[in-house]
């Protein structure tokens, strides 16, 4: 299937599976070498980050756990600009390395908000680790070190990317058409 509709919109297939999971293998290979020998606390972003948290996590080869966030700053296909915390880390990460999954960014405006919230709880180290990224987007200073793939702004949805909650069971990335 090259082209859907979700919602009445239009979308084209812009980064197929096969892409997508030999990417998240990239992603893992580069974590598991950078902290080897380390425990991690993973942080997935939810809910657009689940099935990348998924994946990554099959590929990671330390002693880890992982924790869940849950905000919000989107509303149909716009960033709000304001962010909310909805579900808290539970667990204490004081000590620990971190590293955020996260779908996409943005603005940054969201990462950035967990990024301060989680340096509160005095973990040893926090790094992001976003399947996507939108430089031309950015609002705020930046630099995740572990990123799939820069991306044009324009609005994507499948793998974890929703249009208001739906399309994020999709197993390819998609574009809406223009």
């Amino acid at each position: 299937m090259q082209t859907i509709q979700v919602l009445g919109r239009t979308f084209d297939i812009f980064i197929q599976e096969d892409k997508i999971l030999s990417m998240v293998k990239t992603l893992a290979e580069s974590i598991n070498q950078d902290y080897a020998g380390k425990p991690v606390v993973f942080v997935a972003v939810l809910n657009g980050s689940f099935m990348l948290a998924s994946d990554l996590m099959k590929q990671i080869n330390l002693a880890c756990r992982i924790e869940f966030i849950k905000t919000s700053s989107y509303a149909g296909t716009q960033s709000t600009g304001s962010i909310k915390e909805l579900i808290g880390l539970k667990g204490d990460i004081t000590g620990h390395h971190v590293v955020i999954i996260e779908d996409i960014i943005d603005t940054g405006l969201t990462i950035d908000y967990i990024i301060n919230l989680l340096q509160e709880k005095n973990p040893e180290s926090i790094e992001v680790c976003s399947l996507l990224l939108k430089p031309e987007a950015l609002q705020v200073d930046l630099k995740p070190k572990y990123i799939g793939f820069e991306v044009e702004n324009k609005f994507l949805l499948g793998y974890g990317l929703d249009y208001d909650g739906f399309g994020r069971n999709l197993k390819h990335i998609y574009v809406e058409k223009s």
